[in-house]
Order: structure tokens, then C-alpha cells, then sequence
């Protein structure tokens, strides 16, 4: 049955311009006004966040958007308080809205003696009395059953297939997708699907972590435009390495279709002096003014996605149909007309 009262957003410090392009985007949808609520997500002195509302939110329909990048820390601590000064506030429903979910990497136990922080994590926000995650490719799918509360995970492939059939019109037969790992085929495999291209993948070996000792093509790219799909960029050192890789294999280009844009230490400057054409990622985490004034990295929007994926959470209405083309097209107005 449709909620009776309208979806109200609430943003913590994260990414603030997605936040506000989120509820434009839902401004339009819904013909009227969508604006954050406000409130002051502040620190004390010590670093001690606090957090006041100043509207009143009791049985209201709650979404608070916040990635929990770097700093992770300071952003999760942000997004628990949020939650229980609006649950404490008689909010009816709090949805936490989480473009990037930190901790994901840590998904199961690598080795003897340590944490599944990412399990820690879902605990902490159920807890904390977060009713529903909304979140954009999860590092490992099994990170939903960490929960006790309905996950929704939206995915990044269908917008990345409509920016490459918009990219690579008519270069479509020359056209390659790769993983850049083993564990990442089925994200690639997704994509390749959605754009009718071949798949190939570059096996890793680690010596340890962080570091890559060897890479290896499997699969022919001679000849090939080669788009290397995976869910983070962190450093951009293996990212990098395999561009080179593919081009010694004999491709022609290489470009990166990757969801978060981490781009810790030295990763702008890697991808910057790197043979790879150009890198498109989305703005689940906040660029920074580094990332932007990169020649070679394109942004690609999310707040079209996320706006109408919390409107058909509002109305009770499915969220798997924004994986299909026909109900992104729509959404994507303007940039990717399919004349």
C-alpha cells in the first residue's frame, strides 16, 4: 500500500553534492519541493560528532544518504548517531541510504585470528535502528545476509552499458569486457551481457596483499577495444598494470568502467600516466578536486538511479526493475539518447 507521507532525506557529511542531486532529481519526479531536512552533523572540540535535527520527523519515512568512505570511521560513527537521533526523534522508518559501503573488502575470514568487519558493521546499523540498507555494488553479494533487514542492492552494469552503447556507438564489434580477476567474472560477464560483447579476464597473482607478482590474458584480445569493469578502484596499481598488460596482448585500447572511485595515495597520478584512455566511475563517493581535474576520468551519475530506486521504495514498488534498460532510459534523459 503507498505511504501516505512524502520520503524525507537527510545527509550526513560524506557526499553532500550527491545528497543535494539526489533530491533535485526527486524534486522533479514528484513535481513539488524535495529538500534535505535540516539538521547539523557537527564535531566538538574532542572530534566527538554530534547531531541535531531542527524539523520535526515523528512518522515520518526517513532516508539518510551516506557513503561510508574515507574517512570510514567518521562517516559510519555519523551515519549510527544520525539514525538514533532520529529514531529517538519517533521517525517511523529510517533507511539508510549507503552509495558506498565501507568495509565491504572485509567480507570472511582470509586467514586464522581475524575480523568479518563488514558483518560487524550490519550489526552496528541494525542496532543502531536502521530498517532498510539501499546501497550500489556490494564488493562481495553475500554481504546482504549479514543483515537481518531487507537490502536492497542496486547495480552499476546497466548505467555503465548505457554510457558504452552511447561511447562506443558503431565501434560495438570491437568491443571487449575484462575482469580483472577471477572473483570479479560474474560482474563482468553482467556487463559483457547487457552489450552482446566477448569476455576476457587477467588472472592476478598476489605475493601478498596489495601487491601483484604476475598477470596473465586469458582469452584473445588481439585487435580489441578493451573495457576493464571491477567495483573499486583503490590505489590503481593493478588497474594500471593491467592496462599495460592488455596492451602487450595486442588491444588496441583500454578503458575502465570501475563503480567506486576509492583513488587513495597515488591513484590519480597512476591513472594520469597510465596507457589507459580513459577511466568512468561513479560519484557514490565524493570526488575530489584531484579526481575532477583528472583529464582521464569521467564521472558518471548515480542521483537519477538513486532517487527513483528510494521513490519506488516509498511507494512500495519494485526496485529490480531499474536493472532493465527500458526503465533506465527514462531515468537517463538527455545523456543517452538511443537514436
Amino acid at each position: 500500500m503507498p505511504a501516505m507521507t512524502e520520503p524525507k532525506l537527510i545527509s550526513g557529511n560524506a557526499n553532500k553534492l550527491l545528497a543535494q542531486s539526489i533530491a533535485r532529481r526527486m524534486s522533479m519526479h514528484r513535481g513539488m519541493s524535495v529538500g534535505l531536512v535540516d539538521a547539523r552533523v557537527e564535531r566538538f572540540n574532542d572530534a566527538e560528532i554530534f547531531v541535531e535535527v531542527f524539523e520535526n520527523v515523528r512518522g515520518e519515512d526517513m532516508y539518510i544518504i551516506q557513503s561510508t568512505s574515507n574517512p570510514a570511521n567518521d562517516n559510519l560513527m555519523e551515519l549510527l548517531i544520525m539514525t538514533d537521533a532520529l529514531k529517538r526523534s519517533s521517525a517511523d522508518r529510517i533507511t539508510a541510504v549507503i552509495p558506498y559501503f565501507g568495509y565491504a573488502r572485509q567480507d570472511r575470514r582470509a586467514k586464522a585470528r581475524t575480523p568479518i568487519s563488514a558483518k560487524l558493521v550490519a550489526n552496528l546499523l541494525t542496532e543502531a535502528g536502521v530498517d532498510r540498507i539501499l546501497t550500489l555494488d556490494l564488493h562481495a553479494a553475500q554481504i546482504q545476509g549479514f543483515f537481518d533487514i531487507p537490502v536492497d542492492n542496486l547495480y552499476a552494469a546497466p548505467v555503465f552499458a548505457l554510457d558504452i552503447l552511447h561511447n562506443f556507438k558503431g565501434q560495438l564489434d570491437d568491443v571487449m569486457v575484462v575482469s580483472p580477476d577471477v572473483g570479479g567474472v560474474a560482474r563482468a560477464r553482467e556487463l559483457a551481457k547487457r552489450i552482446s560483447a566477448p569476455l576476457a579476464i587477467v588472472d592476478k597473482r598476489r605475493e601478498k596483499a596489495g601487491e601483484v607478482s604476475g598477470m596473465t590474458v586469458i582469452g584473445d584480445v588481439t585487435g580489441k577495444k578493451c573495457i576493464i569493469v571491477d567495483d573499486m578502484c583503490d590505489t590503481a596499481g593493478t588497474l594500471c598494470k593491467a592496462a599495460e598488460v592488455l596492451l602487450e596482448a595486442g588491444a588496441t585500447e583500454v578503458h575502465a568502467y570501475i563503480t567506486h572511485g576509492v583513488m587513495s595515495g597515488p591513484a590519480v597520478e597512476r591513472v594520469t600516466n597510465s596507457v589507459m584512455k580513459s577511466l568512468v566511475i561513479t560519484d557514490s563517493i565524493q570526488p575530489t578536486q584531484a579526481v575532477l581535474d583528472c583529464p582521464n576520468i569521467r564521472i558518471v551519475p548515480t542521483a537519477p538511479v538513486f532517487a527513483q530506486a528510494i521513490l519506488n521504495t516509498w511507494s512500495g514498488t519494485s526496485v529490480s526493475s531499474l536493472f532493465e534498460t527500458d526503465t533506465l532510459v527514462p531515468i537517463y534523459e538527455g545523456m543517452y539518447s538511443q537514436g
